[in-house]
């Protein structure tokens, strides 16, 4: 998917209401956060499911999301993609919807797919990643968040598996799927839930970490160092022996930064 070339409004207010009528039509990408919060999403659900064949999933799938209490964005994404899920799989030919949905114009409605990959609790690891990946390398920065936040329960619950696939990432040609499995796997993350093993023991991902110590993009290296940052908070010596390893067998400028930018918290307290 082609990223949008929209400023983007800075208010919702400003939102030309024929861009907010794109938007919840899924004619049109978010192009920033505003123009994501503004976005009606039972809208583009009445929009977009009849159009892929989904029309048995909008009842249920409304049910589901009248029963947030107070529903935001970020909150109903999951939650619409759990609700598709049964749909999809009901379905004869369901790799054909589930590709229509993966590539939607709107990058809400591929988030939702995130979550029906995510979502699928028979779906082994290997595959749920496998599948996940085309998301990871999404043009849209959206998309690319609301991946990893998709699979990280799974990947928390099959930790040394996880780290061994994830791995295997940290080659790719692609900056978007090697920052991927940084991110993915960060001890404390941000808008989600910590992963206990990991802030006990940090060492676990250093498979992960290891080969993007002097990653070429900025994108990646910033993700390293959070990590390394978000282990920090529990276990600042690891931390610092790992930095001052980088620093010495990888005198880069790449690694100078990500080191720099991981001890941010140590150098305060």
């Amino acid at each position: 998917m082609t990223p949008p070339k929209r400023k983007g409004a800075r208010r919702i207010s400003e939102i030309p209401s024929g861009i907010l009528a794109q938007l919840n039509n899924g004619d049109l990408a978010t192009a920033n956060l505003v123009e994501w919060l503004a976005l009606d999403q039972k809208l583009l659900l009445q929009t977009v499911l009849p159009e892929l064949g989904l029309q048995a999933a909008i009842a249920p799938t409304l049910a589901a999301m009248a029963r947030l209490k107070k529903p935001s964005a970020a909150q109903l994404i999951p939650v619409i993609g759990r609700a598709l899920l049964p749909a999809i799989k009901a379905q004869s030919k369901r790799n054909s919807s589930f590709a229509r949905l993966a590539r939607h114009p709107s990058d809400v409605v591929r988030s939702w797919a995130c979550h029906v990959v995510g979502g699928d609790a028979e779906l082994p690891l290997a595959q749920k990643l496998a599948a996940m990946r085309r998301f990871a390398a999404d043009a849209h920065f959206g998309v690319r968040e609301i991946a990893w936040m998709a699979v990280r329960d799974a990947l928390e619950r099959e930790l040394p598996a996880a780290i061994r696939l994830l791995s295997e990432w940290t080659s790719a040609a692609d900056a978007n799927i090697r920052r991927f499995a940084s991110e993915a796997t960060r001890p404390r993350g941000v808008w989600c839930k910590h992963i206990e093993a990991l802030k006990k023991n940090p060492e676990l991902g250093y498979p992960i970490l290891e080969p993007l110590r002097s990653d070429p993009a900025k994108y990646v290296r910033d993700s390293v160092a959070n990590w390394l940052n978000d282990a920090s908070k529990s276990q600042p010596g690891w931390v610092r022996t790992v930095c001052e390893h980088w620093a010495e067998t990888s005198p880069t400028e790449e690694t100078a930064y990500i080191v720099n930018k991981a001890l941010r918290t140590i150098r305060k307290g």
